[in-house]
């Protein structure tokens, strides 16, 4: 376990994000739910200012937080304001959850790759903003597309890797 670290990210729906980290090398678990916002305790209903992001579980002597991010800005569009294909809100925002000033570093670093590539059309909207609590989301929300396979998505990879 001491080499387990914690990532929290948000880019739109957080079924299509849980689905495709879960399987990544060194991902070691996911969960969904909510950060960012202004309530305690946020359900599916009563999430104001809060984003639908993700817990990601991951050993450190298979992945890193670069690699998390780089795959990240592959898999969503991170140049849309408070949106993901058809989902509209705050909610659905690119953020970034950081917990140190070194995590904040490799996020800003990370960005700027993305953006100097040129793959997206605009540069990425992602926030950085600090981590303070993630609240877990209902069960229902949890492990979704595996148990709906068929389910909503906007969530795909789009690109190879960045870095």
């Amino acid at each position: 376990m001491k080499n387990h670290k914690k990532v929290y990210i948000a880019g739109g729906c957080f079924w299509g994000m849980e689905d495709l980290f879960r399987v990544r090398p060194g991902i070691v678990d996911t969960e969904v739910g909510y950060l960012g916002g202004i309530n305690d305790n946020p359900t599916y209903a009563n999430h104001p200012g809060h984003a639908e992001g993700i817990e990601i579980t991951y050993n450190t002597e298979e992945t890193s937080f670069k690699h998390i991010l780089d795959y990240f800005f592959r898999i969503h569009n991170p140049t849309t304001v408070d949106q993901q294909g058809n989902d509209v809100g705050s909610s659905y925002r690119s953020a970034i959850f950081f917990q140190n000033e070194e995590e904040k570093k490799d996020a800003e670093e990370i960005i700027k790759i993305v953006n100097d590539s040129g793959r997206w059309e605009a540069n990425a909207a992602t926030t950085l903003e600090p981590y303070s609590t993630f609240w877990v989301a209902e069960p229902n929300h949890q492990d979704y597309l595996v148990r709906k396979p068929n389910g909503y998505t906007c969530h795909f990879e789009r690109f190879g890797a960045f870095i």
